[in-house]
């Protein structure tokens, strides 16, 4: 381990470089990220029956996409400046290939397969992409944006969002048009024209009603009366809902739920997977979940309040969010009061594109705190 010293008129300023400084990494932000996919791995062994081999292939996947994150913190966030207009194409291209060659799976056509590899889904990268392309946008201009800078990176967020709410996936196209938006709340977008964009949605909301689809409108009807068809559109959110009122304060105890264990409970190790965490560890054994987001989110953050330049705090801030609007959404449509869109909880559902993504985007965040520029 080496240091430094720099001499300042009438003093000197000594300071040593971390362990964590030299490789990287954020060792708050790296315990509260094992912590929530160690907890998250405890409520997928229950969810899966106490089966081991999803719970190694969540492990696994956890691994691999830690060894990406750690990759990725390595490099300057300048790399990422510089490589976000040709991600963004690459993410465009991706996604019109899914529209020709993607293959379908419950009635979505949203996965790419590469023969003999895996599949994937690229839509999940575009969350991420598209808050990096904006923040480069922003970069090297004045902020607040001006009109016709705030016209160019609505379409750079309309582009992909279409192409996703296409596939159909209109959950996983408002959560890219939320983090895209994000940016602009970011940088400042004047007020005036959050509130025309708002009024604009509530008068065109009747108009839009008939261009969603019939399970979409399917959906809403049952997040506004779930007992119209308790058998059927409204069996999941019933069942959740079961789930958590049942387990109370302190739960039933771990492995003893009785939603998930009897398959009242669909989706358990994914979207309702919360529902399984309610039923067992009560509102204590959410509350310690919640309490493990709101350190995480704070430290994120504290990152791009930190950041030195106007593209690390765009993007981490933008980051930081969207990881809070995840578990927001999904905590929101497993309770009963928002409609069920499929979006995973942040670390401790089962799956894998989501993952990678997760923990390239703290890879990035890591790389935008540990390459700050010393100021004296």
């Amino acid at each position: 381990m080496s240091d430094f010293v720099r001499q300042l008129p009438g003093g000197s300023f000594t300071r040593r470089t971390s362990i964590a400084e030299v490789v990287h990494l954020d060792w708050y932000l790296l315990l509260l990220i094992y912590i929530i996919a160690a907890y998250g791995l405890v409520i997928l062994y229950s969810a899966v029956e106490q089966r081991m081999p999803p719970v190694s292939s969540q492990a696994i996947k956890i691994a691999i996409a830690s060894v990406g994150m750690i990759i990725l913190a390595q490099f300057s966030p300048i790399v990422f400046r510089r490589l976000a207009p040709w991600l963004y194409g690459l993410g465009l291209v991706l996604l019109v290939l899914v529209i020709f060659f993607g293959y379908e799976v419950n009635g979505s056509q949203r996965w790419l397969r590469v023969p003999g590899v895996a599949s994937f889904q690229p839509s999940e990268f575009m969350k991420l992409i598209l808050p990096m392309m904006l923040a480069t946008y922003f970069h090297d201009r004045h902020l607040p944006p001006k009109g016709k800078h705030v016209f160019w990176a609505l379409v750079m967020i309309a582009i992909p969002v279409l192409l996703v709410a296409r596939q159909p996936d209109l959950g996983t196209s408002l959560l890219i048009g939320a983090a895209g938006m994000l940016v602009l709340l970011l940088a400042g977008i004047p007020w005036r024209f959050v509130f025309v964009a708002l009024g604009l949605g509530l008068v065109s909301a009747p108009g839009l009603w008939f261009l969603l689809r019939d399970y979409q409108r399917q959906r809403i009807l049952t997040l506004l009366d779930p007992e119209r068809d308790p058998l059927g559109a409204g069996w999941n959110i019933i069942q959740s809902k079961t789930a958590i009122g049942s387990g109370g304060v302190f739960g039933k105890g771990l492995f003893e739920g009785t939603q998930s264990h009897l398959d009242f409970l669909p989706e358990s190790q994914t979207d309702f997977i919360i529902a399984v965490l309610a039923e067992e560890l009560g509102l204590v054994g959410v509350g310690i979940l919640l309490i493990l987001y709101v350190l995480l989110s704070g430290r994120g953050a504290m990152i791009a309040i930190q950041a030195q330049d106007t593209f690390g705090r765009l993007l981490a801030g933008s980051i930081t969010f969207t990881f809070f609007v995840y578990v927001f959404v999904n905590i929101g449509m497993v309770s009963g009061i928002l409609p069920v869109v499929g979006v995973p909880l942040p670390l401790v559902s089962f799956g894998g594109t989501s993952i990678l993504t997760l923990m390239a985007s703290f890879g990035i965040l890591m790389s935008i705190h540990t390459h700050r520029r010393i100021t004296l």
